[in-house]
C-alpha cells in the first residue's frame, strides 16, 4: 500500500505587523549614523534631549538605544552615555533606498500616488475588517467636540491616523505595499509633519471630516467598491493638503 500523500493549505504566513514607535526611532538613529550625522565613535545626545528632538517618550529613545546595542551598532558605557560603536555603519543593515526624512509636501505627493491604488486594491479583495472599526471608534472619539484637547488629543489622533493608512495597506495582502505603507506611515511621525498637522486639526470641524472620510474610504472597501474607494482616498489625500495649507 502506498504512502500516503501530505496535502498542505499553502505557507503558513506570519500576520504583517506594525512598527513600534521604538522601531521607528531606531530607523531614524540609524539613518542618522548612515549619512555620518552621528560619526563613529561620537556620543549620543541624552535620552532626554532625543526625546524631546524626536518628540517621542523616554522610554521609546531608551529602547531604541537598547535595540541597536544588540546589533552592536551603540556602545552603552554606564556613566558616560551611549555611543556610536567604531563599526556602526558596517554593522547596519543594508539600507532600503527609501528616505529617513521628507517634506510634508513630498510626502503628500506620494500619498497622492500611492494611497488611491492601495484603496482600489483592498477594495477588489474588500471584507470588513474589525482594526479598521477599532481605528475609526478610536478617530470618532477623539474628535468628540466635548472630548479633551491639548497635546494627549493630538498625539492619540495623529496615531490613529497612521495606524489607519497603515491597516489599510495591509488589508491589500501584498507585503510589499503593506512595508512601503509603514516607511510612509514613519515618515509621519517627522516633527514638521505633525506640526502642521497639529495647525490643521487645531480648526473645529477639521477632524469630524477626517473621520468621515476615512469612514468612507473603509466602507468602500468593505463593500467591495474599488472605483469609490480609490476615489474618496483621492480626495481624503486633497482636503490633507489643503488643510494643512501646502496648497492655495
Amino acid at each position: 500500500m502506498s504512502e500516503p500523500v501530505a496535502i498542505h493549505s499553502g505557507p503558513a504566513f506570519a500576520p504583517v505587523r506594525t512598527l513600534q514607535r521604538y522601531e521607528h526611532v531606531a530607523e531614524r538613529l540609524a539613518g542618522e549614523i548612515r549619512s555620518g550625522a552621528f560619526a563613529p565613535g561620537e556620543r549620543l545626545p541624552s535620552e532626554r534631549d532625543l526625546a524631546r528632538r524626536l518628540e517621542v517618550g523616554r522610554a521609546s529613545v531608551r529602547e531604541a538605544i537598547a535595540a541597536l546595542g544588540v546589533q552592536g551598532v551603540i556602545e552603552t558605557r554606564p556613566g558616560s552615555g551611549s555611543f556610536v560603536a567604531a563599526d556602526a555603519r558596517e554593522r547596519l543593515p543594508a539600507p532600503s533606498g527609501l528616505p529617513h526624512d521628507a517634506s510634508p509636501s513630498d510626502l503628500l505627493e506620494a500619498r497622492a500616488l500611492l494611497e488611491p491604488a492601495i484603496a482600489r486594491l483592498a477594495a477588489e479583495r474588500g471584507r470588513e475588517d474589525q482594526e479598521c472599526e477599532r481605528l475609526l471608534a478610536a478617530m470618532e472619539a477623539a474628535a468628540d467636540p466635548s472630548g479633551p484637547g491639548g497635546a494627549a488629543f493630538r498625539a492619540g489622533w495623529n496615531e490613529t491616523d497612521r495606524l489607519f493608512h497603515l491597516r489599510l495597506a495591509e488589508l491589500t495582502g501584498n507585503p510589499v505595499l503593506a512595508g512601503i505603507a509603514g516607511h510612509v506611515a514613519a515618515l509621519m511621525d517627522q516633527p514638521l509633519w505633525q506640526r502642521l498637522r497639529d495647525d490643521s486639526i487645531a480648526t473645529p470641524g477639521h477632524t469630524a471630516i477626517h473621520v468621515a472620510e476615512h469612514r468612507m474610504i473603509y466602507e468602500a472597501i468593505a463593500e467591495g467598491d474599488p472605483d469609490a474607494a480609490s476615489l474618496y482616498a483621492a480626495q481624503h489625500v486633497k482636503r490633507v493638503r489643503r488643510y494643512m495649507t501646502l496648497d492655495p
